[in-house]
């Protein structure tokens, strides 16, 4: 596979087998990021744990303390009584079952995030085919099924973001834009980091952080040193 100029130029600034610090290898990351747009930095973690086993799930939820760098988007599902404190933290469409049937009828998606209240799951349950391939079905362990609307908006707003593991064991999440800066990316990425190891599960045996790498949106993985982490 032959690479553009960008790529082969960025590979001479990386050492593909070092492991490098959390400011170091954002640094690395944001600075190959050559696109004409700002590129999104993301994580890559690996973890030594077995998604086919329910008692290995991992999945959760954290605010990055610098946000994502994106304009989220919220469709929230409450009753009436919540509607005016949703739209005051923020929420960009808040309702029933009227935007159950735009989504089913209209296939209407203009949203990134779907927060609802307890006592809507019963109709937002209709829409498990649309949104859980798209993994936006609001859930309790992401935060974004939560009997106080406003305050699950506001963290969406601010830069919440869930993380969950893959069929091969990855979890995959942006941790800002290039932009940012090293320090702002590393703070970010070490909260991340911080959740995940927390989220650990108890079945879980040997090494739990196998790899961690960070890459811009067209970049090149580098590889995060997690030495100081322990597991």
């Amino acid at each position: 596979m032959k690479h553009g100029k960008k790529y082969v130029d960025a590979l001479k600034t990386i050492d593909r087998q070092k492991l490098y610090d959390t400011e170091e290898a954002v640094a690395l990351s944001s600075s190959n990021a050559k696109a004409r747009f700002d590129e999104t930095i993301e994580a890559h973690i690996r973890l030594g744990v077995d998604s086919r086993h329910a008692d290995q799930q991992v999945r959760g939820a954290v605010v990055l303390p610098h946000g994502t760098g994106k304009t989220v988007r919220a469709l929230v599902f409450c009753k009436e009584d919540k509607y005016e404190a949703a739209k005051a933290a923020g929420a960009d469409y808040v309702g029933g079952m009227e935007y159950v049937e735009k989504i089913t009828k209209e296939n209407w998606l203009d949203f990134d995030v779907v927060i609802a209240s307890p006592d809507m799951m019963g109709i937002v349950g209709r829409l498990g085919k649309v949104l859980g391939p798209r993994g936006l079905m609001p859930n309790p362990k992401a935060g974004t099924v939560s009997p106080d609307v406003a305050r699950a908006v506001q963290e969406a707003k601010a830069g919440k973001i869930e993380y969950r593991l893959d069929k091969t064991n990855i979890i995959h999440c942006p941790i800002g834009k290039a932009s940012f800066g090293k320090e702002k990316l590393a703070e970010n990425l070490e909260a991340l980091l911080d959740a995940v190891v927390k989220a650990k599960p108890a079945a879980a045996k040997g090494q739990y952080l196998k790899s961690v790498v960070v890459s811009s949106t067209m970049g090149i993985g580098v590889k995060v040193n997690t030495a100081k982490y322990g597991v």
